[in-house]
């Protein structure tokens, strides 16, 4: 039998296209659509290894819904990093916690002409008209949704080097208002918030200075504010800048800081305040909404980084490596002043949340998260259940099945649906015991599998993907 590592952290030997994959159960006649999932299509170039689950050339995964029938097609996603890789058979460029193999001289020269990776690996977003494989690197890849080919690159600040965003932009559609952060390495750092509408150039509305910039993620959007959570992983942005070591590794957990939440006025870009809290981390933000004076901020949170040093890949080969728990997190933000509180909604393992985003993100009648976990009698290991969480009841339910390793649920309202949970959510699976994967069709509400496409080959283990209702 094989491992989940060997088969989740390994290469893609095939880019395919097929019009039909073989289907167990049902697929919802109403599933018309296409769902796209970006990650590593693989950790190897030539005999090199990348040594981090955040590393890899990036990879294009397209599942296309229409009368009951479910297409498949595959790629990996053009990009100088990629041609680089495969006409020398060695990473060519720097990822999260990976560098090529240079020299003294070489390192040096890096300083003055860093190459920045365009492996835009980590999700996808639909920006106006334009499908976008996203990055922390500042250049964000657009490729035809209906060849997964790249069309060109985006970035938000002219100047390539010494910035970092995050891969989870927020959208207000009611509004036609595209939102997103940039860190900006320098002397004196700062955190940069754009601001984009009816699918203009995004254009820097607030800039707040940092003498050590935090490692962040993603962000929260509520109503009326955007919404950093600085967590104390911050870096001397000189080390950056020379760029000695891969990026992740420059980055030290300073607990006494704090985990401070900055929030600023998304319409006027105006600082609303600094406030404090005791440290943390997190990768992911779930929702933000207002209640009267204060300002709530739902977070799959951990005591600490450690979970970024769990995601080397030499730790995961470990027999008996227990991923930390990232646990749902509430946040209370006292906007006149106060100290932030916080209660724990569920001790269940929750990673890579996702909830009805389109209808419930910034409200507060928002009840259902959606995540992978780990089963508590399979504690060894990778990531291996779904889990749904009923904030208001605390109730959870589970879909596991040995030798299975499910990805990122997302969520599918369902046609004029009713309830928060009407509609489906859709997983992509690894199945260690037959060596393949397959496309994992859960009902929502009762979190029972409804079918199952499978695919005649591995995919790996990757981070973010978005259903689009129009392609």
């Amino acid at each position: 039998m094989s491992t989940p590592f060997e088969l989740g952290f390994s290469k893609t030997e095939n880019e395919i296209a097929l019009d039909h994959l073989p289907v167990r159960g049902t697929v919802p006649g109403w599933l018309q659509g296409t769902l796209i999932r970006n990650g590593p299509g693989s950790f190897e170039v030539g005999q090199q290894r990348y040594r981090h689950w955040f590393d890899g050339l990036s990879m294009l995964h397209k599942f296309s819904f229409s009368a009951g029938e479910v297409s498949y097609a595959n790629k990996f996603l053009e990009s100088k990093a990629y041609d680089e890789a495969m006409a020398s058979g060695k990473i060519s460029y720097s990822e999260f916690a990976t560098d090529p193999c240079r020299s003294l001289f070489a390192r040096i020269s890096t300083v003055f002409s860093p190459k920045v990776t365009d492996s835009a690996k980590v999700s996808v977003a639909r920006v106006a008209d334009r499908f976008m494989a996203l990055a922390e690197t500042p250049i964000q890849v657009e490729f035809d949704p209906q060849t997964l080919k790249s069309v060109g690159v985006f970035n938000y600040e002219e100047k390539l080097t010494g910035q970092m965003t995050t891969v989870h932009p927020h959208f207000d559609k009611a509004r036609g208002e595209m939102y997103n952060s940039v860190t900006r390495y320098h002397r004196i750092s700062h955190y940069n918030i754009y601001k984009g509408i009816d699918g203009a150039r995004p254009e820097r509305i607030a800039s707040i200075p940092a003498a050590k910039p935090a490692y962040m993620h993603s962000f929260g959007m509520s109503e009326n504010y955007v919404i950093l959570t600085e967590f104390p992983l911050v870096v001397n942005p000189i080390s950056l800048l020379l760029w000695l070591k891969p990026y992740i590794e420059n980055f030290n957990w300073e607990a006494r800081r704090g985990t401070p939440f900055w929030v600023i006025n998304r319409h006027t870009g105006e600082l609303v305040g600094r406030y404090e809290s005791d440290p943390f981390f997190a990768f992911h933000h779930i929702n933000s909404f207002e209640v009267g004076d204060e300002l709530v901020v739902d977070l799959a949170a951990y005591p600490d980084a450690e979970i970024i040093s769990s995601y080397y890949l030499n730790r995961l080969q470990e027999e008996n490596l227990e991923v930390p728990f990232g646990q749902l997190r509430r946040y209370q933000i006292p906007l006149k002043g106060g100290k932030v509180r916080f209660e724990t909604l569920s001790d269940v393992c929750m990673e890579l949340p996702h909830i009805d985003y389109a209808r419930y993100n910034m409200r507060a009648d928002y009840t259902t998260v959606y995540a992978v976990g780990i089963h508590p009698q399979q504690r060894q290991g990778f990531y291996n259940q779904l889990v749904k969480v009923d904030i208001p009841s605390g109730r959870d339910w589970h879909w596991y099945s040995p030798g299975c390793y499910p990805g990122e649920p997302v969520f599918v309202a369902r046609p004029d649906a009713v309830g928060e949970d009407d509609g489906v959510i859709l997983s992509i699976v690894l199945d260690v015991d037959r060596k393949n994967s397959f496309l994992l069709i859960l009902d929502a509400v009762t979190f029972e599998e409804i079918g199952r496409a499978t695919i005649p080959q591995p995919i790996l283990f990757g981070y973010h993907g978005s259903y689009f209702p129009e392609v």
